[in-house]
């Protein structure tokens, strides 16, 4: 093996398919590149383009007065009361996410010779070559705008904006805008949504290079140019924008002296590259498969070519779909304006599973961007728990379109209106954060402090033996074999409110509310043991477990919490194990088979890690643009295996807590050479791991001084680290 990973991938053919577009963005505006050199076609999507459907006005169901009487039915053996617990509206579904328009340039046909298509991952550019056309795409992460530049001798193109995409409704107004100017153009196109005031605009400026411009419709035409360099912005609004103004806005953007494309890509590179770089990983792949076009790449699903491709197509991805928001259900990216799920933000496993790495794999962008999402909805989460609960504190939704974050969206079989651990996981990576970097961000500090509130509330009834009962309780999505979905005591349940109350009392220490949390922990019940020797997915005793679910809320406590590990509780761990083995993937859902191989990875199961990874990597769920699918055969797009799988070999590699550094507990022999750096650590180290079949070495790189206990597979001990002195650690036979 000679050589590093690319950190590319790249085609022979333009796409055809909007799935197989490469992928550019900034966490606010998205792009999918075509890069056909006849008709070349980008797609333009904004993290805030959501489509009113009446869900803008939705409010959670007021419920509170009832909530006794469910608490008493359900513990006197009621199985099926929650099912009444409802304001017997219809499922609403939120506002669903969808694309703006595509901006198209058209080019004579011509036989096209020497085609090929790229994204670079360390800069965000899609580039698009063919014979001596050349087109380059991407999204400035410093500017907030879409730059594209097109050049060719004698280049003749029709360019327009086109919002016609698959699923457009019916009864959008449309109003298309050009205006000449001395080096191009200006093109507009205002899109107004059907029975209500909200519109978008997209503004796009055309500077055109020793060529003519004129107009024609519903765009321009450029004749003999040797270059076209095209700005564009999208707005989300109310009433009129100011077209004047965010023509001005992109004109200022090419006020430097440089060559302004070069102008652009520099700023937007100081930016995206520092945080692409940060982590890698090699995994000593055959330079030949690493040379292969993602088509054929794809092909070889064993490869360690393509584990190293997935892995930087993931980082790249999630990176570039978190800035505003985090990821959707489809990254930041669509199409189609007919998105499975809404495209919205799932909170009970999909958008928990793409950012839960985001620490160790060094990509604060990502906390920063669900952290902007938490802070936008608190007063929502309020007023969830004062609606449905007559409860102080918050409780966050299972589903959100990023606008609002009232729990409106539920039914009888998916009754999530009833789910009060969602606000403890959002919380998690936050929480992660701050223990990677040894500060505690007060905003964080103050939502776990509201969280800590709703328990106190809630958690007011007790079994015969004195613990508190978590009741209704919700497992998402899945029921007792034997009962409704609504229960009580649910695993996941169990195990966010006791995180939830002791991480609110560790940020908030010596307070008199830090002794009242913990005290309310500490009276929870303590997980179950079913007949099967399985952690229950419900403590309650009598209710049955259904083992065929694609979700495993059960196993919460085991990833991504530290409750459930095999150094501290090594008996709940391998009752969590026997869970884990008896578990169905139900309908083979992406999500499902890697959150599997994360707890598999916390259980130091290496052959149930590369299992549930093979699944994904045989069951042809990776598109082109190595964007991924929900189901097998690339069925139904979404960004969740693809933003899910380097978390999954990281995990494999290195676990960290704020005590505890765990190296190699799941490493699939299928990879036996490799390294993998930058990763960061929960107590404030940054982690170099290379192994071989016989040896491994890790240097440790502390920016605090402090005492973990190291694990590895044959040996247990204390690691002193000095903030600022490197340790390389050697480890043996593995």
């Amino acid at each position: 093996m000679t050589g590093r990973p690319a950190h590319t991938t790249w085609e022979p053919l333009p796409a055809t398919r909007w799935e197989d577009a490469y992928l550019s963005g900034n966490g606010h505006h998205g792009t999918l590149v075509f890069g056909d050199p006849n008709d070349d076609r980008v797609i333009v999507s904004h993290h805030t383009l959501v489509r009113p459907n009446g869900a803008e006005h939705a409010r959670p169901p007021h419920l509170a007065a009832e909530l006794p009487a469910l608490q008493a039915r359900l513990l006197a053996g009621d199985l099926t009361a929650a099912e009444e617990f409802t304001d017997d509206r219809p499922l609403q579904w939120v506002q669903p996410f969808h694309p703006a328009f595509q901006l198209r340039l058209r080019r004579p046909s011509g036989e096209s010779r020497d085609y090929r298509r790229s994204v670079d991952f360390t800069t965000g550019e899609v580039d698009a070559r063919c014979d001596d056309w050349r087109s380059r795409v991407f999204v400035s992460r410093a500017d907030d705008v879409i730059v594209q530049y097109v050049t060719a001798p004698e280049l003749t193109l029709d360019l327009a904006q086109d919002h016609q995409l698959p699923g457009a409704p019916a009864g959008l107004g449309i109003d298309h805008g050009t205006l000449l100017t001395p080096d191009g153009a200006v093109l507009t196109l205002r899109v107004r949504y059907p029975d209500s005031d909200r519109a978008y605009t997209g503004v796009t400026l055309a500077v055109v290079t020793c060529g003519a411009t004129r107009l024609t419709s519903p765009g321009v035409r450029v004749v003999g140019a040797t270059g076209v360099l095209l700005l564009t912005r999208v707005r989300r609004h109310a009433g009129e924008l100011d077209v004047v103004e965010e023509t001005r806005a992109l004109r200022e953007l090419l006020a430097d002296g440089q060559q302004p494309y070069d102008a652009l890509r520099d700023r937007h590179l100081a930016l995206h590259r520092a945080a692409y770089a940060r982590v890698t990983l090699d995994l000593h792949a055959d330079e030949a498969e690493r040379a292969l076009p993602g088509t054929e790449l794809l092909k070889r699903p064993h490869s360690p070519a393509l584990l190293e491709r997935l892995f930087a197509a993931g980082r790249y991805h999630l990176l570039s779909s978190s800035g505003l928001l985090p990821p959707r259900l489809t990254g930041l990216w669509t199409g189609d304006w007919n998105t499975a799920w809404s495209g919205a933000f799932t909170n009970d496993a999909n958008l928990n599973l793409q950012t839960a790495s985001a620490a160790s794999v060094a990509l604060p962008e990502v906390t920063g961007a669900l952290a902007s999402l938490i802070q936008r909805q608190l007063g929502d989460w309020r007023e969830n728990a004062r609606a449905v609960f007559g409860a102080r504190g918050v409780v966050a939704p299972a589903h959100t379109d990023g606008e609002s974050g009232l729990s409106y969206h539920f039914s009888r079989e998916y009754p999530l209106h009833l789910w009060t651990a969602g606000a403890d996981w959002l919380l998690k990576p936050l929480v992660d954060h701050d223990e990677t970097r040894g500060v505690r961000d007060p905003r964080t500090a103050a939502a776990l402090a509201e969280v800590a509130l709703f328990y106190e509330d809630f958690l007011s009834r007790s079994d015969p033996e004195g613990n508190l009962v978590v009741v209704p309780s919700y497992s998402p999505e899945n029921r007792p074999a034997n009962a409704s979905w609504g229960a009580i005591n649910a695993a996941m349940d169990l195990s966010a409110a006791r995180h939830a109350l002791h991480t609110a009392a560790a940020y908030h220490p010596g307070t008199p509310d830090a002794r009242r949390w913990r005290a309310l922990a500490d009276r929870l019940p303590p997980h179950r043991v079913n007949a099967d020797g399985a952690l229950a997915e419900w403590a309650w005793p009598g209710l049955d477990d259904t083992y065929d679910h694609r979700h495993l809320s059960h196993l919460y406590g085991v990833w991504p919490l530290d409750e459930i590990n095999p150094y501290d509780t090594p008996q709940l761990a391998a009752a969590a194990h026997r869970a884990l083995q008896l578990r169905g993937a139900e309908n083979d859902s992406a999500h499902g088979h890697l959150h599997h191989a994360l707890v598999a990875a916390r259980l130091r199961d290496g052959e149930r890690v590369a299992h549930a990874l093979g699944q994904v990597l045989d069951g042809d769920f990776f598109h082109t643009s190595l964007m991924s699918a929900h189901y097998p055969s690339r069925d139904v797009y979404n960004a969740d295996a693809a933003h899910t799988l380097p978390g999954v070999l990281v995990e494999s590699l290195v676990q960290s807590t704020p005590d505890r550094l765990v190296l190699l507990p799941a490493l699939s022999a299928a990879y036996p050479h490799g390294q993998l750096t930058g990763v960061r650590t929960r107590f404030g180290a940054e982690v170099d791991l290379s192994w071989t079949p016989h040896s491994a070495t890790a240097v440790v790189r502390p920016s605090r001084t402090h005492r973990v206990e190291l694990r590895t597979s044959s040996d247990t001990e204390p690691l002193d680290l000095v903030a600022g002195e490197d340790r390389v650690l050697t480890l043996g036979a593995r």
